[in-house]
């Protein structure tokens, strides 16, 4: 089950009923030692040297249950309660040049500005070169606003404790949480509150797919048609036929203009290929279909638009706008009980709303709500850092895998291809919301993936790996947001 975005009052209000229910403070401290030692014992080497900045509270208390799991490695702990006194400690500490260090300095108790000596010494911190692991939320950072209380700690990992802290998912936290990873399992109750925003765990795709039923036949698993490509575009069309090869529809048929048909069609080979023709568009049935990718040139008629605008009105399958299709959506409503998704990056989302992209950024749930009810209530996957994945109503999914090495052209060609690739199988349409969130995750855990081999990956290497990520389920030890650093799901 995906976890709910709270706010600090509401993170009180379940540590609350958590010792009203004879859970104790104490073991669950012990348990969260545990758990950020575990993290740091698989992403650390053993010669790493690890520094712990702990504070007077219950942030430094989770730091310092992290020590006695840390035995075997090189550990030093600063324990910080005037800044002023710790400060010469502090520098002889960073002046043995620690490889990381784990802040727990200040929890999300904070709520007041810090004191001048608070912030020269997080700017000490933040001087260093280590790669800091923030303690549930980086120290000073207001974890409901997502806004420092005049200094905070910049941290490459936020391991936040429980569930998420709805601040921390602002675009103005990103600065400051890095990379946010989430421990669930910390010995609280099970949580009773509810959310609008929803974190994606891995573990709620353990039994998605669905295994293929062993008569299965081409039939059983669809039939895409992508409408893809142009000059100068055509690797766009290949990229996202490719990508949905491997959702393992039972046929993919590109249609791009003939002006770039031969290029798409000679790097295809299971995918069909065919020139656009105005007289008939749209050459079989299919189960789902894929408008946008590449389609930028000027070899882009009339007539493709004007068949995308007819389809996306009436036609009873699930459609994806992607891309320069986008600039075509008409508003206005849909047929009933047929999917329809968009999957907007920050500029595009934007320009279909007439605003800015830091406007759309400053709050992505009300730009996403606002896209699908400008477009009839269609499926948005806002694409950015954590990628949200909602309608006009009901949740809003926040995707934790990804990171900065899928900025690079192409790879939201793949994700459009990868989704359009599931959405054609008919069996798979009757949970859209988790077909939907399984592609996203997908795409962005085989980021992940890479990006843990090597730096120099390309969206082709992305296509070729898709899929092979698997869903893992949070373990008391592990993370949520890194599938590898998880427990297999068995």
């Amino acid at each position: 089950m995906p976890l709910p975005v709270l706010s600090v009052a509401q993170m009180r209000q379940w540590e609350q009923a958590s010792w009203d229910a004879g859970r104790s403070e104490a073991a669950v401290i012990a348990r969260v030692g545990a758990c950020l030692a575990a993290w740091l014992r698989r992403h650390a080497r053993r010669r790493d040297r690890i520094l712990v900045v702990a504070g007077k509270g219950h942030n430094g208390d989770d730091a310092r249950a992290a020590l006695p799991h840390l035995q075997d490695r090189t550990v030093r702990l600063v324990e910080v309660r005037d800044p002023d006194a710790a400060l010469p400690a502090l520098e002889r500490a960073l002046d043995e040049r620690p490889d990381w260090i784990l802040d727990g300095l200040f929890g999300i108790g904070l709520n007041r500005p810090l004191a001048e000596p608070w912030c020269r010494l997080i700017e000490r911190l933040n001087a260093s070169p280590a790669r800091i692991v923030a303690v549930d939320v980086p120290s000073g950072l207001d974890a409901d606003r997502g806004e420092p209380w005049g200094a905070a700690v910049r941290a490459a990992v936020t391991l936040t404790l429980g569930a998420p802290k709805r601040g921390l998912l602002n675009a103005s936290a990103t600065v400051w949480t890095g990379r946010l990873e989430v421990i669930p399992d910390i010995g609280l109750i099970p949580c009773p509150l509810e959310s609008e925003l929803q974190w994606t765990l891995p573990g709620d795709f353990a039994l998605w797919p669905p295994p293929r039923p062993v008569a299965g036949h081409k039939g059983s698993f669809g039939h895409l048609a992508i409408v893809a490509g142009s000059t100068g575009y055509h690797g766009a069309a290949v990229l996202a036929a490719r990508a949905a090869q491997r959702a393992r529809p039972g046929l993919v048929t590109l249609i791009t203009p003939a002006s770039v048909y031969l290029a798409a069609a000679a790097q295809l080979q299971a995918v069909m290929v065919h020139p656009w023709s105005a007289a008939h568009p749209l050459p079989g049935k299919y189960t789902a279909l894929l408008f946008g990718p590449g389609l930028a040139g000027a070899d882009v008629t009339p007539e493709i638009r004007d068949t995308f605008v007819r389809l996306w009105r009436h036609a009873p399958v699930p459609i994806v706008a992607d891309a320069s299709a986008l600039d075509w959506l008409p508003a206005g409503p849909v047929p009933k009980n047929t999917l329809r998704i968009l999957t907007p990056h920050p500029g595009e989302a934007a320009r279909l709303l007439g605003t800015s992209p830091a406007q759309g950024q400053a709050n992505r749930p009300a730009t996403l709500r606002a896209l699908s009810e400008k477009f009839g209530g269609a499926w948005v996957v806002l694409k950015g850092f954590q990628t949200l994945v909602g309608r006009s109503q009901g949740p809003v999914f926040v995707n934790p895998s990804g990171n900065q090495d899928l900025a690079q052209g192409g790879s939201g060609d793949v994700l459009a291809g990868y989704l359009a690739g599931w959405c054609a199988q008919p069996e798979l349409q009757k949970d859209e919301a988790l077909l939907i969130r399984y592609a996203v995750w997908q795409h962005g855990a085989t980021a992940d993936r890479l990006s843990r081999r090597h730096s120099a990956w390309v969206v082709e290497d992305l296509v070729c790996e898709l899929g092979r990520a698997r869903p893992y389920r949070a373990s008391a030890d592990a993370g949520s947001g890194n599938p590898l650093s998880e427990t297999p799901v068995t």
